[in-house]
């Protein structure tokens, strides 16, 4: 995904997050095979008296899903930002399988979705199935896959009623699920979610955590931000809170 920007029938039935989702977080052993790794990453902004991330280091393998939290402005945005190649860290180093941000033809991009907090990414006059095949496009999707790729998200995110709406004529809830459909529709390995849940009600989100834990099913790996605490009563395999520039796990 080019990551500058954050890309019928009636709609498909949701269904309540099933029990599944109440089990509590572990921070055991990591299971599967290391995807994306984040090594002793230093940032602090200008005229800040103390880094927002002060040598944070992580790795994220295939099969799970993790949870950040921590309150406003402690770093959580930064830390994405930095992960997605976005932004660049002053010391330290982030990687897919030892791919960096800045390696050729956007390889790094490709393994990445990423969605933004806020309503950024978005085109008000076009119609959703033009946003997400535009976002495909940013995403290196082959053109051969882009319709059937396209249809799958609209699909999974339940946007089928919406598909031919205009985006500036969605609700902000329906707006973020074509953002969310946005990041997850090239089927990346990485997933890098920056308070996914805002807006959404009750069955957005459960089809948001359906789809993370769809995603980690296939092998992905997710990193969802907020600062939320009620958000890791779903399937966290692992959590933390960002304190002070460091990760501290939470049991």
């Amino acid at each position: 995904m080019a990551l500058a920007l954050t890309l019928m029938p009636k709609p498909a039935a949701t269904t309540a997050l099933p029990s599944s989702f109440t089990r509590p977080e572990t921070t055991g052993p990591l299971h599967g095979r290391p995807l994306l790794e984040i090594h002793d990453v230093h940032h602090q902004w200008r005229k800040a008296p103390s880094p927002v991330l002060d040598g944070v280091s992580l790795t994220l393998v295939s099969g799970e899903a993790t949870w950040i939290g921590g309150r406003n402005g402690v770093g959580k945005t930064t830390l994405l930002r930095v992960a997605g190649g976005i932004l660049a860290a002053q010391r330290g180093t982030v990687s897919i399988e030892g791919c960096t941000p800045r390696s050729r033809g956007g390889a790094y991009q490709r393994r990445l979705g990423y969605l933004s907090a806020g309503d950024r990414g978005l085109y008000a006059r076009v119609r959703v199935t033009q946003q997400l095949d535009y976002w495909a496009r940013l995403a290196f999707v082959a053109r051969s896959e882009r319709q059937g790729l396209v249809a799958a998200a609209i699909a999974d995110f339940g946007l089928d009623h919406y598909a031919h709406h205009r985006v500036d004529r969605l609700s902000q809830g329906w707006r973020q699920r074509v953002r969310l459909a946005m990041a997850f529709l090239h089927r990346p390995d990485v997933l890098l979610l920056d308070e996914p849940r805002n807006s959404l009600d009750d069955d957005g989100y459960a089809v948001l955590n359906s789809q993370v834990r769809a995603a980690a099913a296939r092998g992905a790996t997710v990193l969802w931000c907020s600062p939320r605490g009620e958000d890791r009563a779903i399937e966290f395999d692992r959590s933390f809170t960002l304190e002070n520039g460091h990760l501290v796990a939470t049991a």
